[in-house]
C-alpha cells in the first residue's frame, strides 16, 4: 500500500498543535489564542481524512481546499502567539515550518488534481 505522506505529516502535525496548547494554555495561560490554534492546526489533518472518503473528484478538492485555509489559520495564529510573546522563535519556527510544508504538499495535490479534472 502507498503512503499517504501529508496525511501522516498532518497527523504529526495535530499532535504538536496539541502539546503545544497544552504548553501555551498550562505554562503560558493563554487560553483564547492557544485554543484557536487547537481547532485550526488540528482539522487540517481531519479534512485531509475527510477528502480519503470525497463523494466526487470536486469534493476531494473542495475538502482538500478548506485543509488547506485552515493550515494557512494556523500559521496566523502561530505568528500572532510569537509576536505577542507566547511562543520563542524556535518555537515558532520548526512548527511553522512544518504548517509550511503541509501547505505546499497541499497545494500541489489540488492543481494535480484540478488539472485531471480538465482533460
Amino acid at each position: 500500500m502507498k503512503k499517504n505522506i501529508v496525511k501522516e505529516k498532518s497527523l504529526d502535525f495535530a499532535v504538536r498543535i496539541v502539546k503545544l496548547h497544552q504548553y501555551v494554555a498550562s505554562d503560558k495561560k493563554e487560553f483564547i489564542m492557544s485554543k484557536q490554534l487547537l481547532r485550526s492546526g488540528t482539522s487540517v489533518g481531519a479534512m485531509i481524512r475527510e477528502a480519503e472518503h470525497a463523494e466526487s473528484k470536486a469534493d476531494f478538492i473542495h475538502k482538500l481546499a478548506i485543509a488547506q485555509k485552515e493550515a494557512n489559520e494556523t500559521l496566523y495564529w502561530l505568528e500572532l502567539l510569537k509576536k505577542t510573546g507566547y511562543l520563542e522563535n524556535t518555537e515558532y519556527d520548526s512548527i511553522n515550518n512544518d504548517a509550511e510544508e503541509i501547505i505546499k504538499l497541499l497545494t500541489k495535490i489540488i492543481i494535480t488534481s484540478k488539472e485531471g479534472t480538465k482533460s
